[in-house]
C-alpha cells in the first residue's frame, strides 16, 4: 500500500477540531497557511503560557487513519480534522518513525517528525472516554500515546487530499518519538 494524504484540515482559530480542506499550503519555518498554529514561535495556547519565545515545533499536526479504525472499534466514531490534525495518513506508521524523520507530503512540502502529540482533555469534548481510548499501555507499564506526531517544515509547498507521502530521509540514529 502506497501511504497516502486522505485528509488536509486547518482553521485559522484556537478550535479544537479543524475545518477539512482539498489542499492546504505548508510555508517553510511556519507551518499551514491559514492555522492557528502556523508560526516560527509556538502558538499552542498552553505552550505560549509556558514560554512563548520556545521555537514552534508544531507546526503540523498528523495522525494516521488506522487509529481511526481502532477507535471505530470501541465505539467512538472519528473522522479527518477532528482530533485537531492538519494531515490525516493512511499506509504510514506515525508512532515508529524517528525524531528527526523527513516525509515529503506531495511534489514539494518536505515536513520533519519532531515528537509525538500529547493528547489533552479536550479530546473527550468530542465524546466521553475518547481520550483514555487513544492511549494504552505498554508492557513495561509506560503509556502509549497514539494521537499521532507533530513536525516542522523544511520545504513549503501545497499538499493536496490524495497525494502521496514519500520517506524523505531517516536520521543516522533512530530516536524514540517522545511527546511535545
Amino acid at each position: 500500500m502506497t501511504a497516502t494524504i486522505i485528509g488536509l484540515a486547518r482553521d485559522s482559530e484556537h478550535r479544537f477540531s479543524k475545518q477539512l480542506h482539498e489542499r492546504v499550503n505548508l510555508i517553510a519555518g511556519i507551518g499551514v497557511e491559514g492555522d492557528a498554529h502556523a508560526g516560527r514561535l509556538v502558538q499552542h495556547l498552553y505552550d505560549q503560557r509556558k514560554n512563548p519565545n520556545q521555537p514552534n515545533l508544531k507546526q503540523v499536526h498528523l495522525i494516521h487513519a488506522e487509529l481511526f479504525e481502532e477507535l471505530a472499534e470501541k465505539g467512538f466514531h472519528v473522522s479527518p480534522g477532528q482530533l485537531g490534525e492538519n494531515v490525516t495518513t493512511q499506509g504510514v506508521d506515525l508512532l515508529c518513525l524517528s525524531r528527526g524523520t523527513r516525509l515529503r507530503l506531495g511534489d514539494e512540502a518536505v515536513i520533519e517528525i519532531t515528537g509525538l502529540r500529547n493528547p489533552c482533555k479536550y479530546i473527550d469534548g468530542l465524546a466521553k472516554g475518547l481520550m483514555a481510548a487513544t492511549l494504552d499501555k505498554a508492557p513495561d507499564g509506560s503509556v502509549i500515546r497514539k494521537c499521532g506526531v507533530m513536525a516542522i517544515v523544511v520545504t513549503g509547498g501545497e499538499v493536496r487530499t490524495g497525494d502521496a507521502i514519500h520517506l524523505e530521509s531517516l536520521p543516522m540514529v533512530h530516536e524514540p518519538l517522545e511527546p511535545i
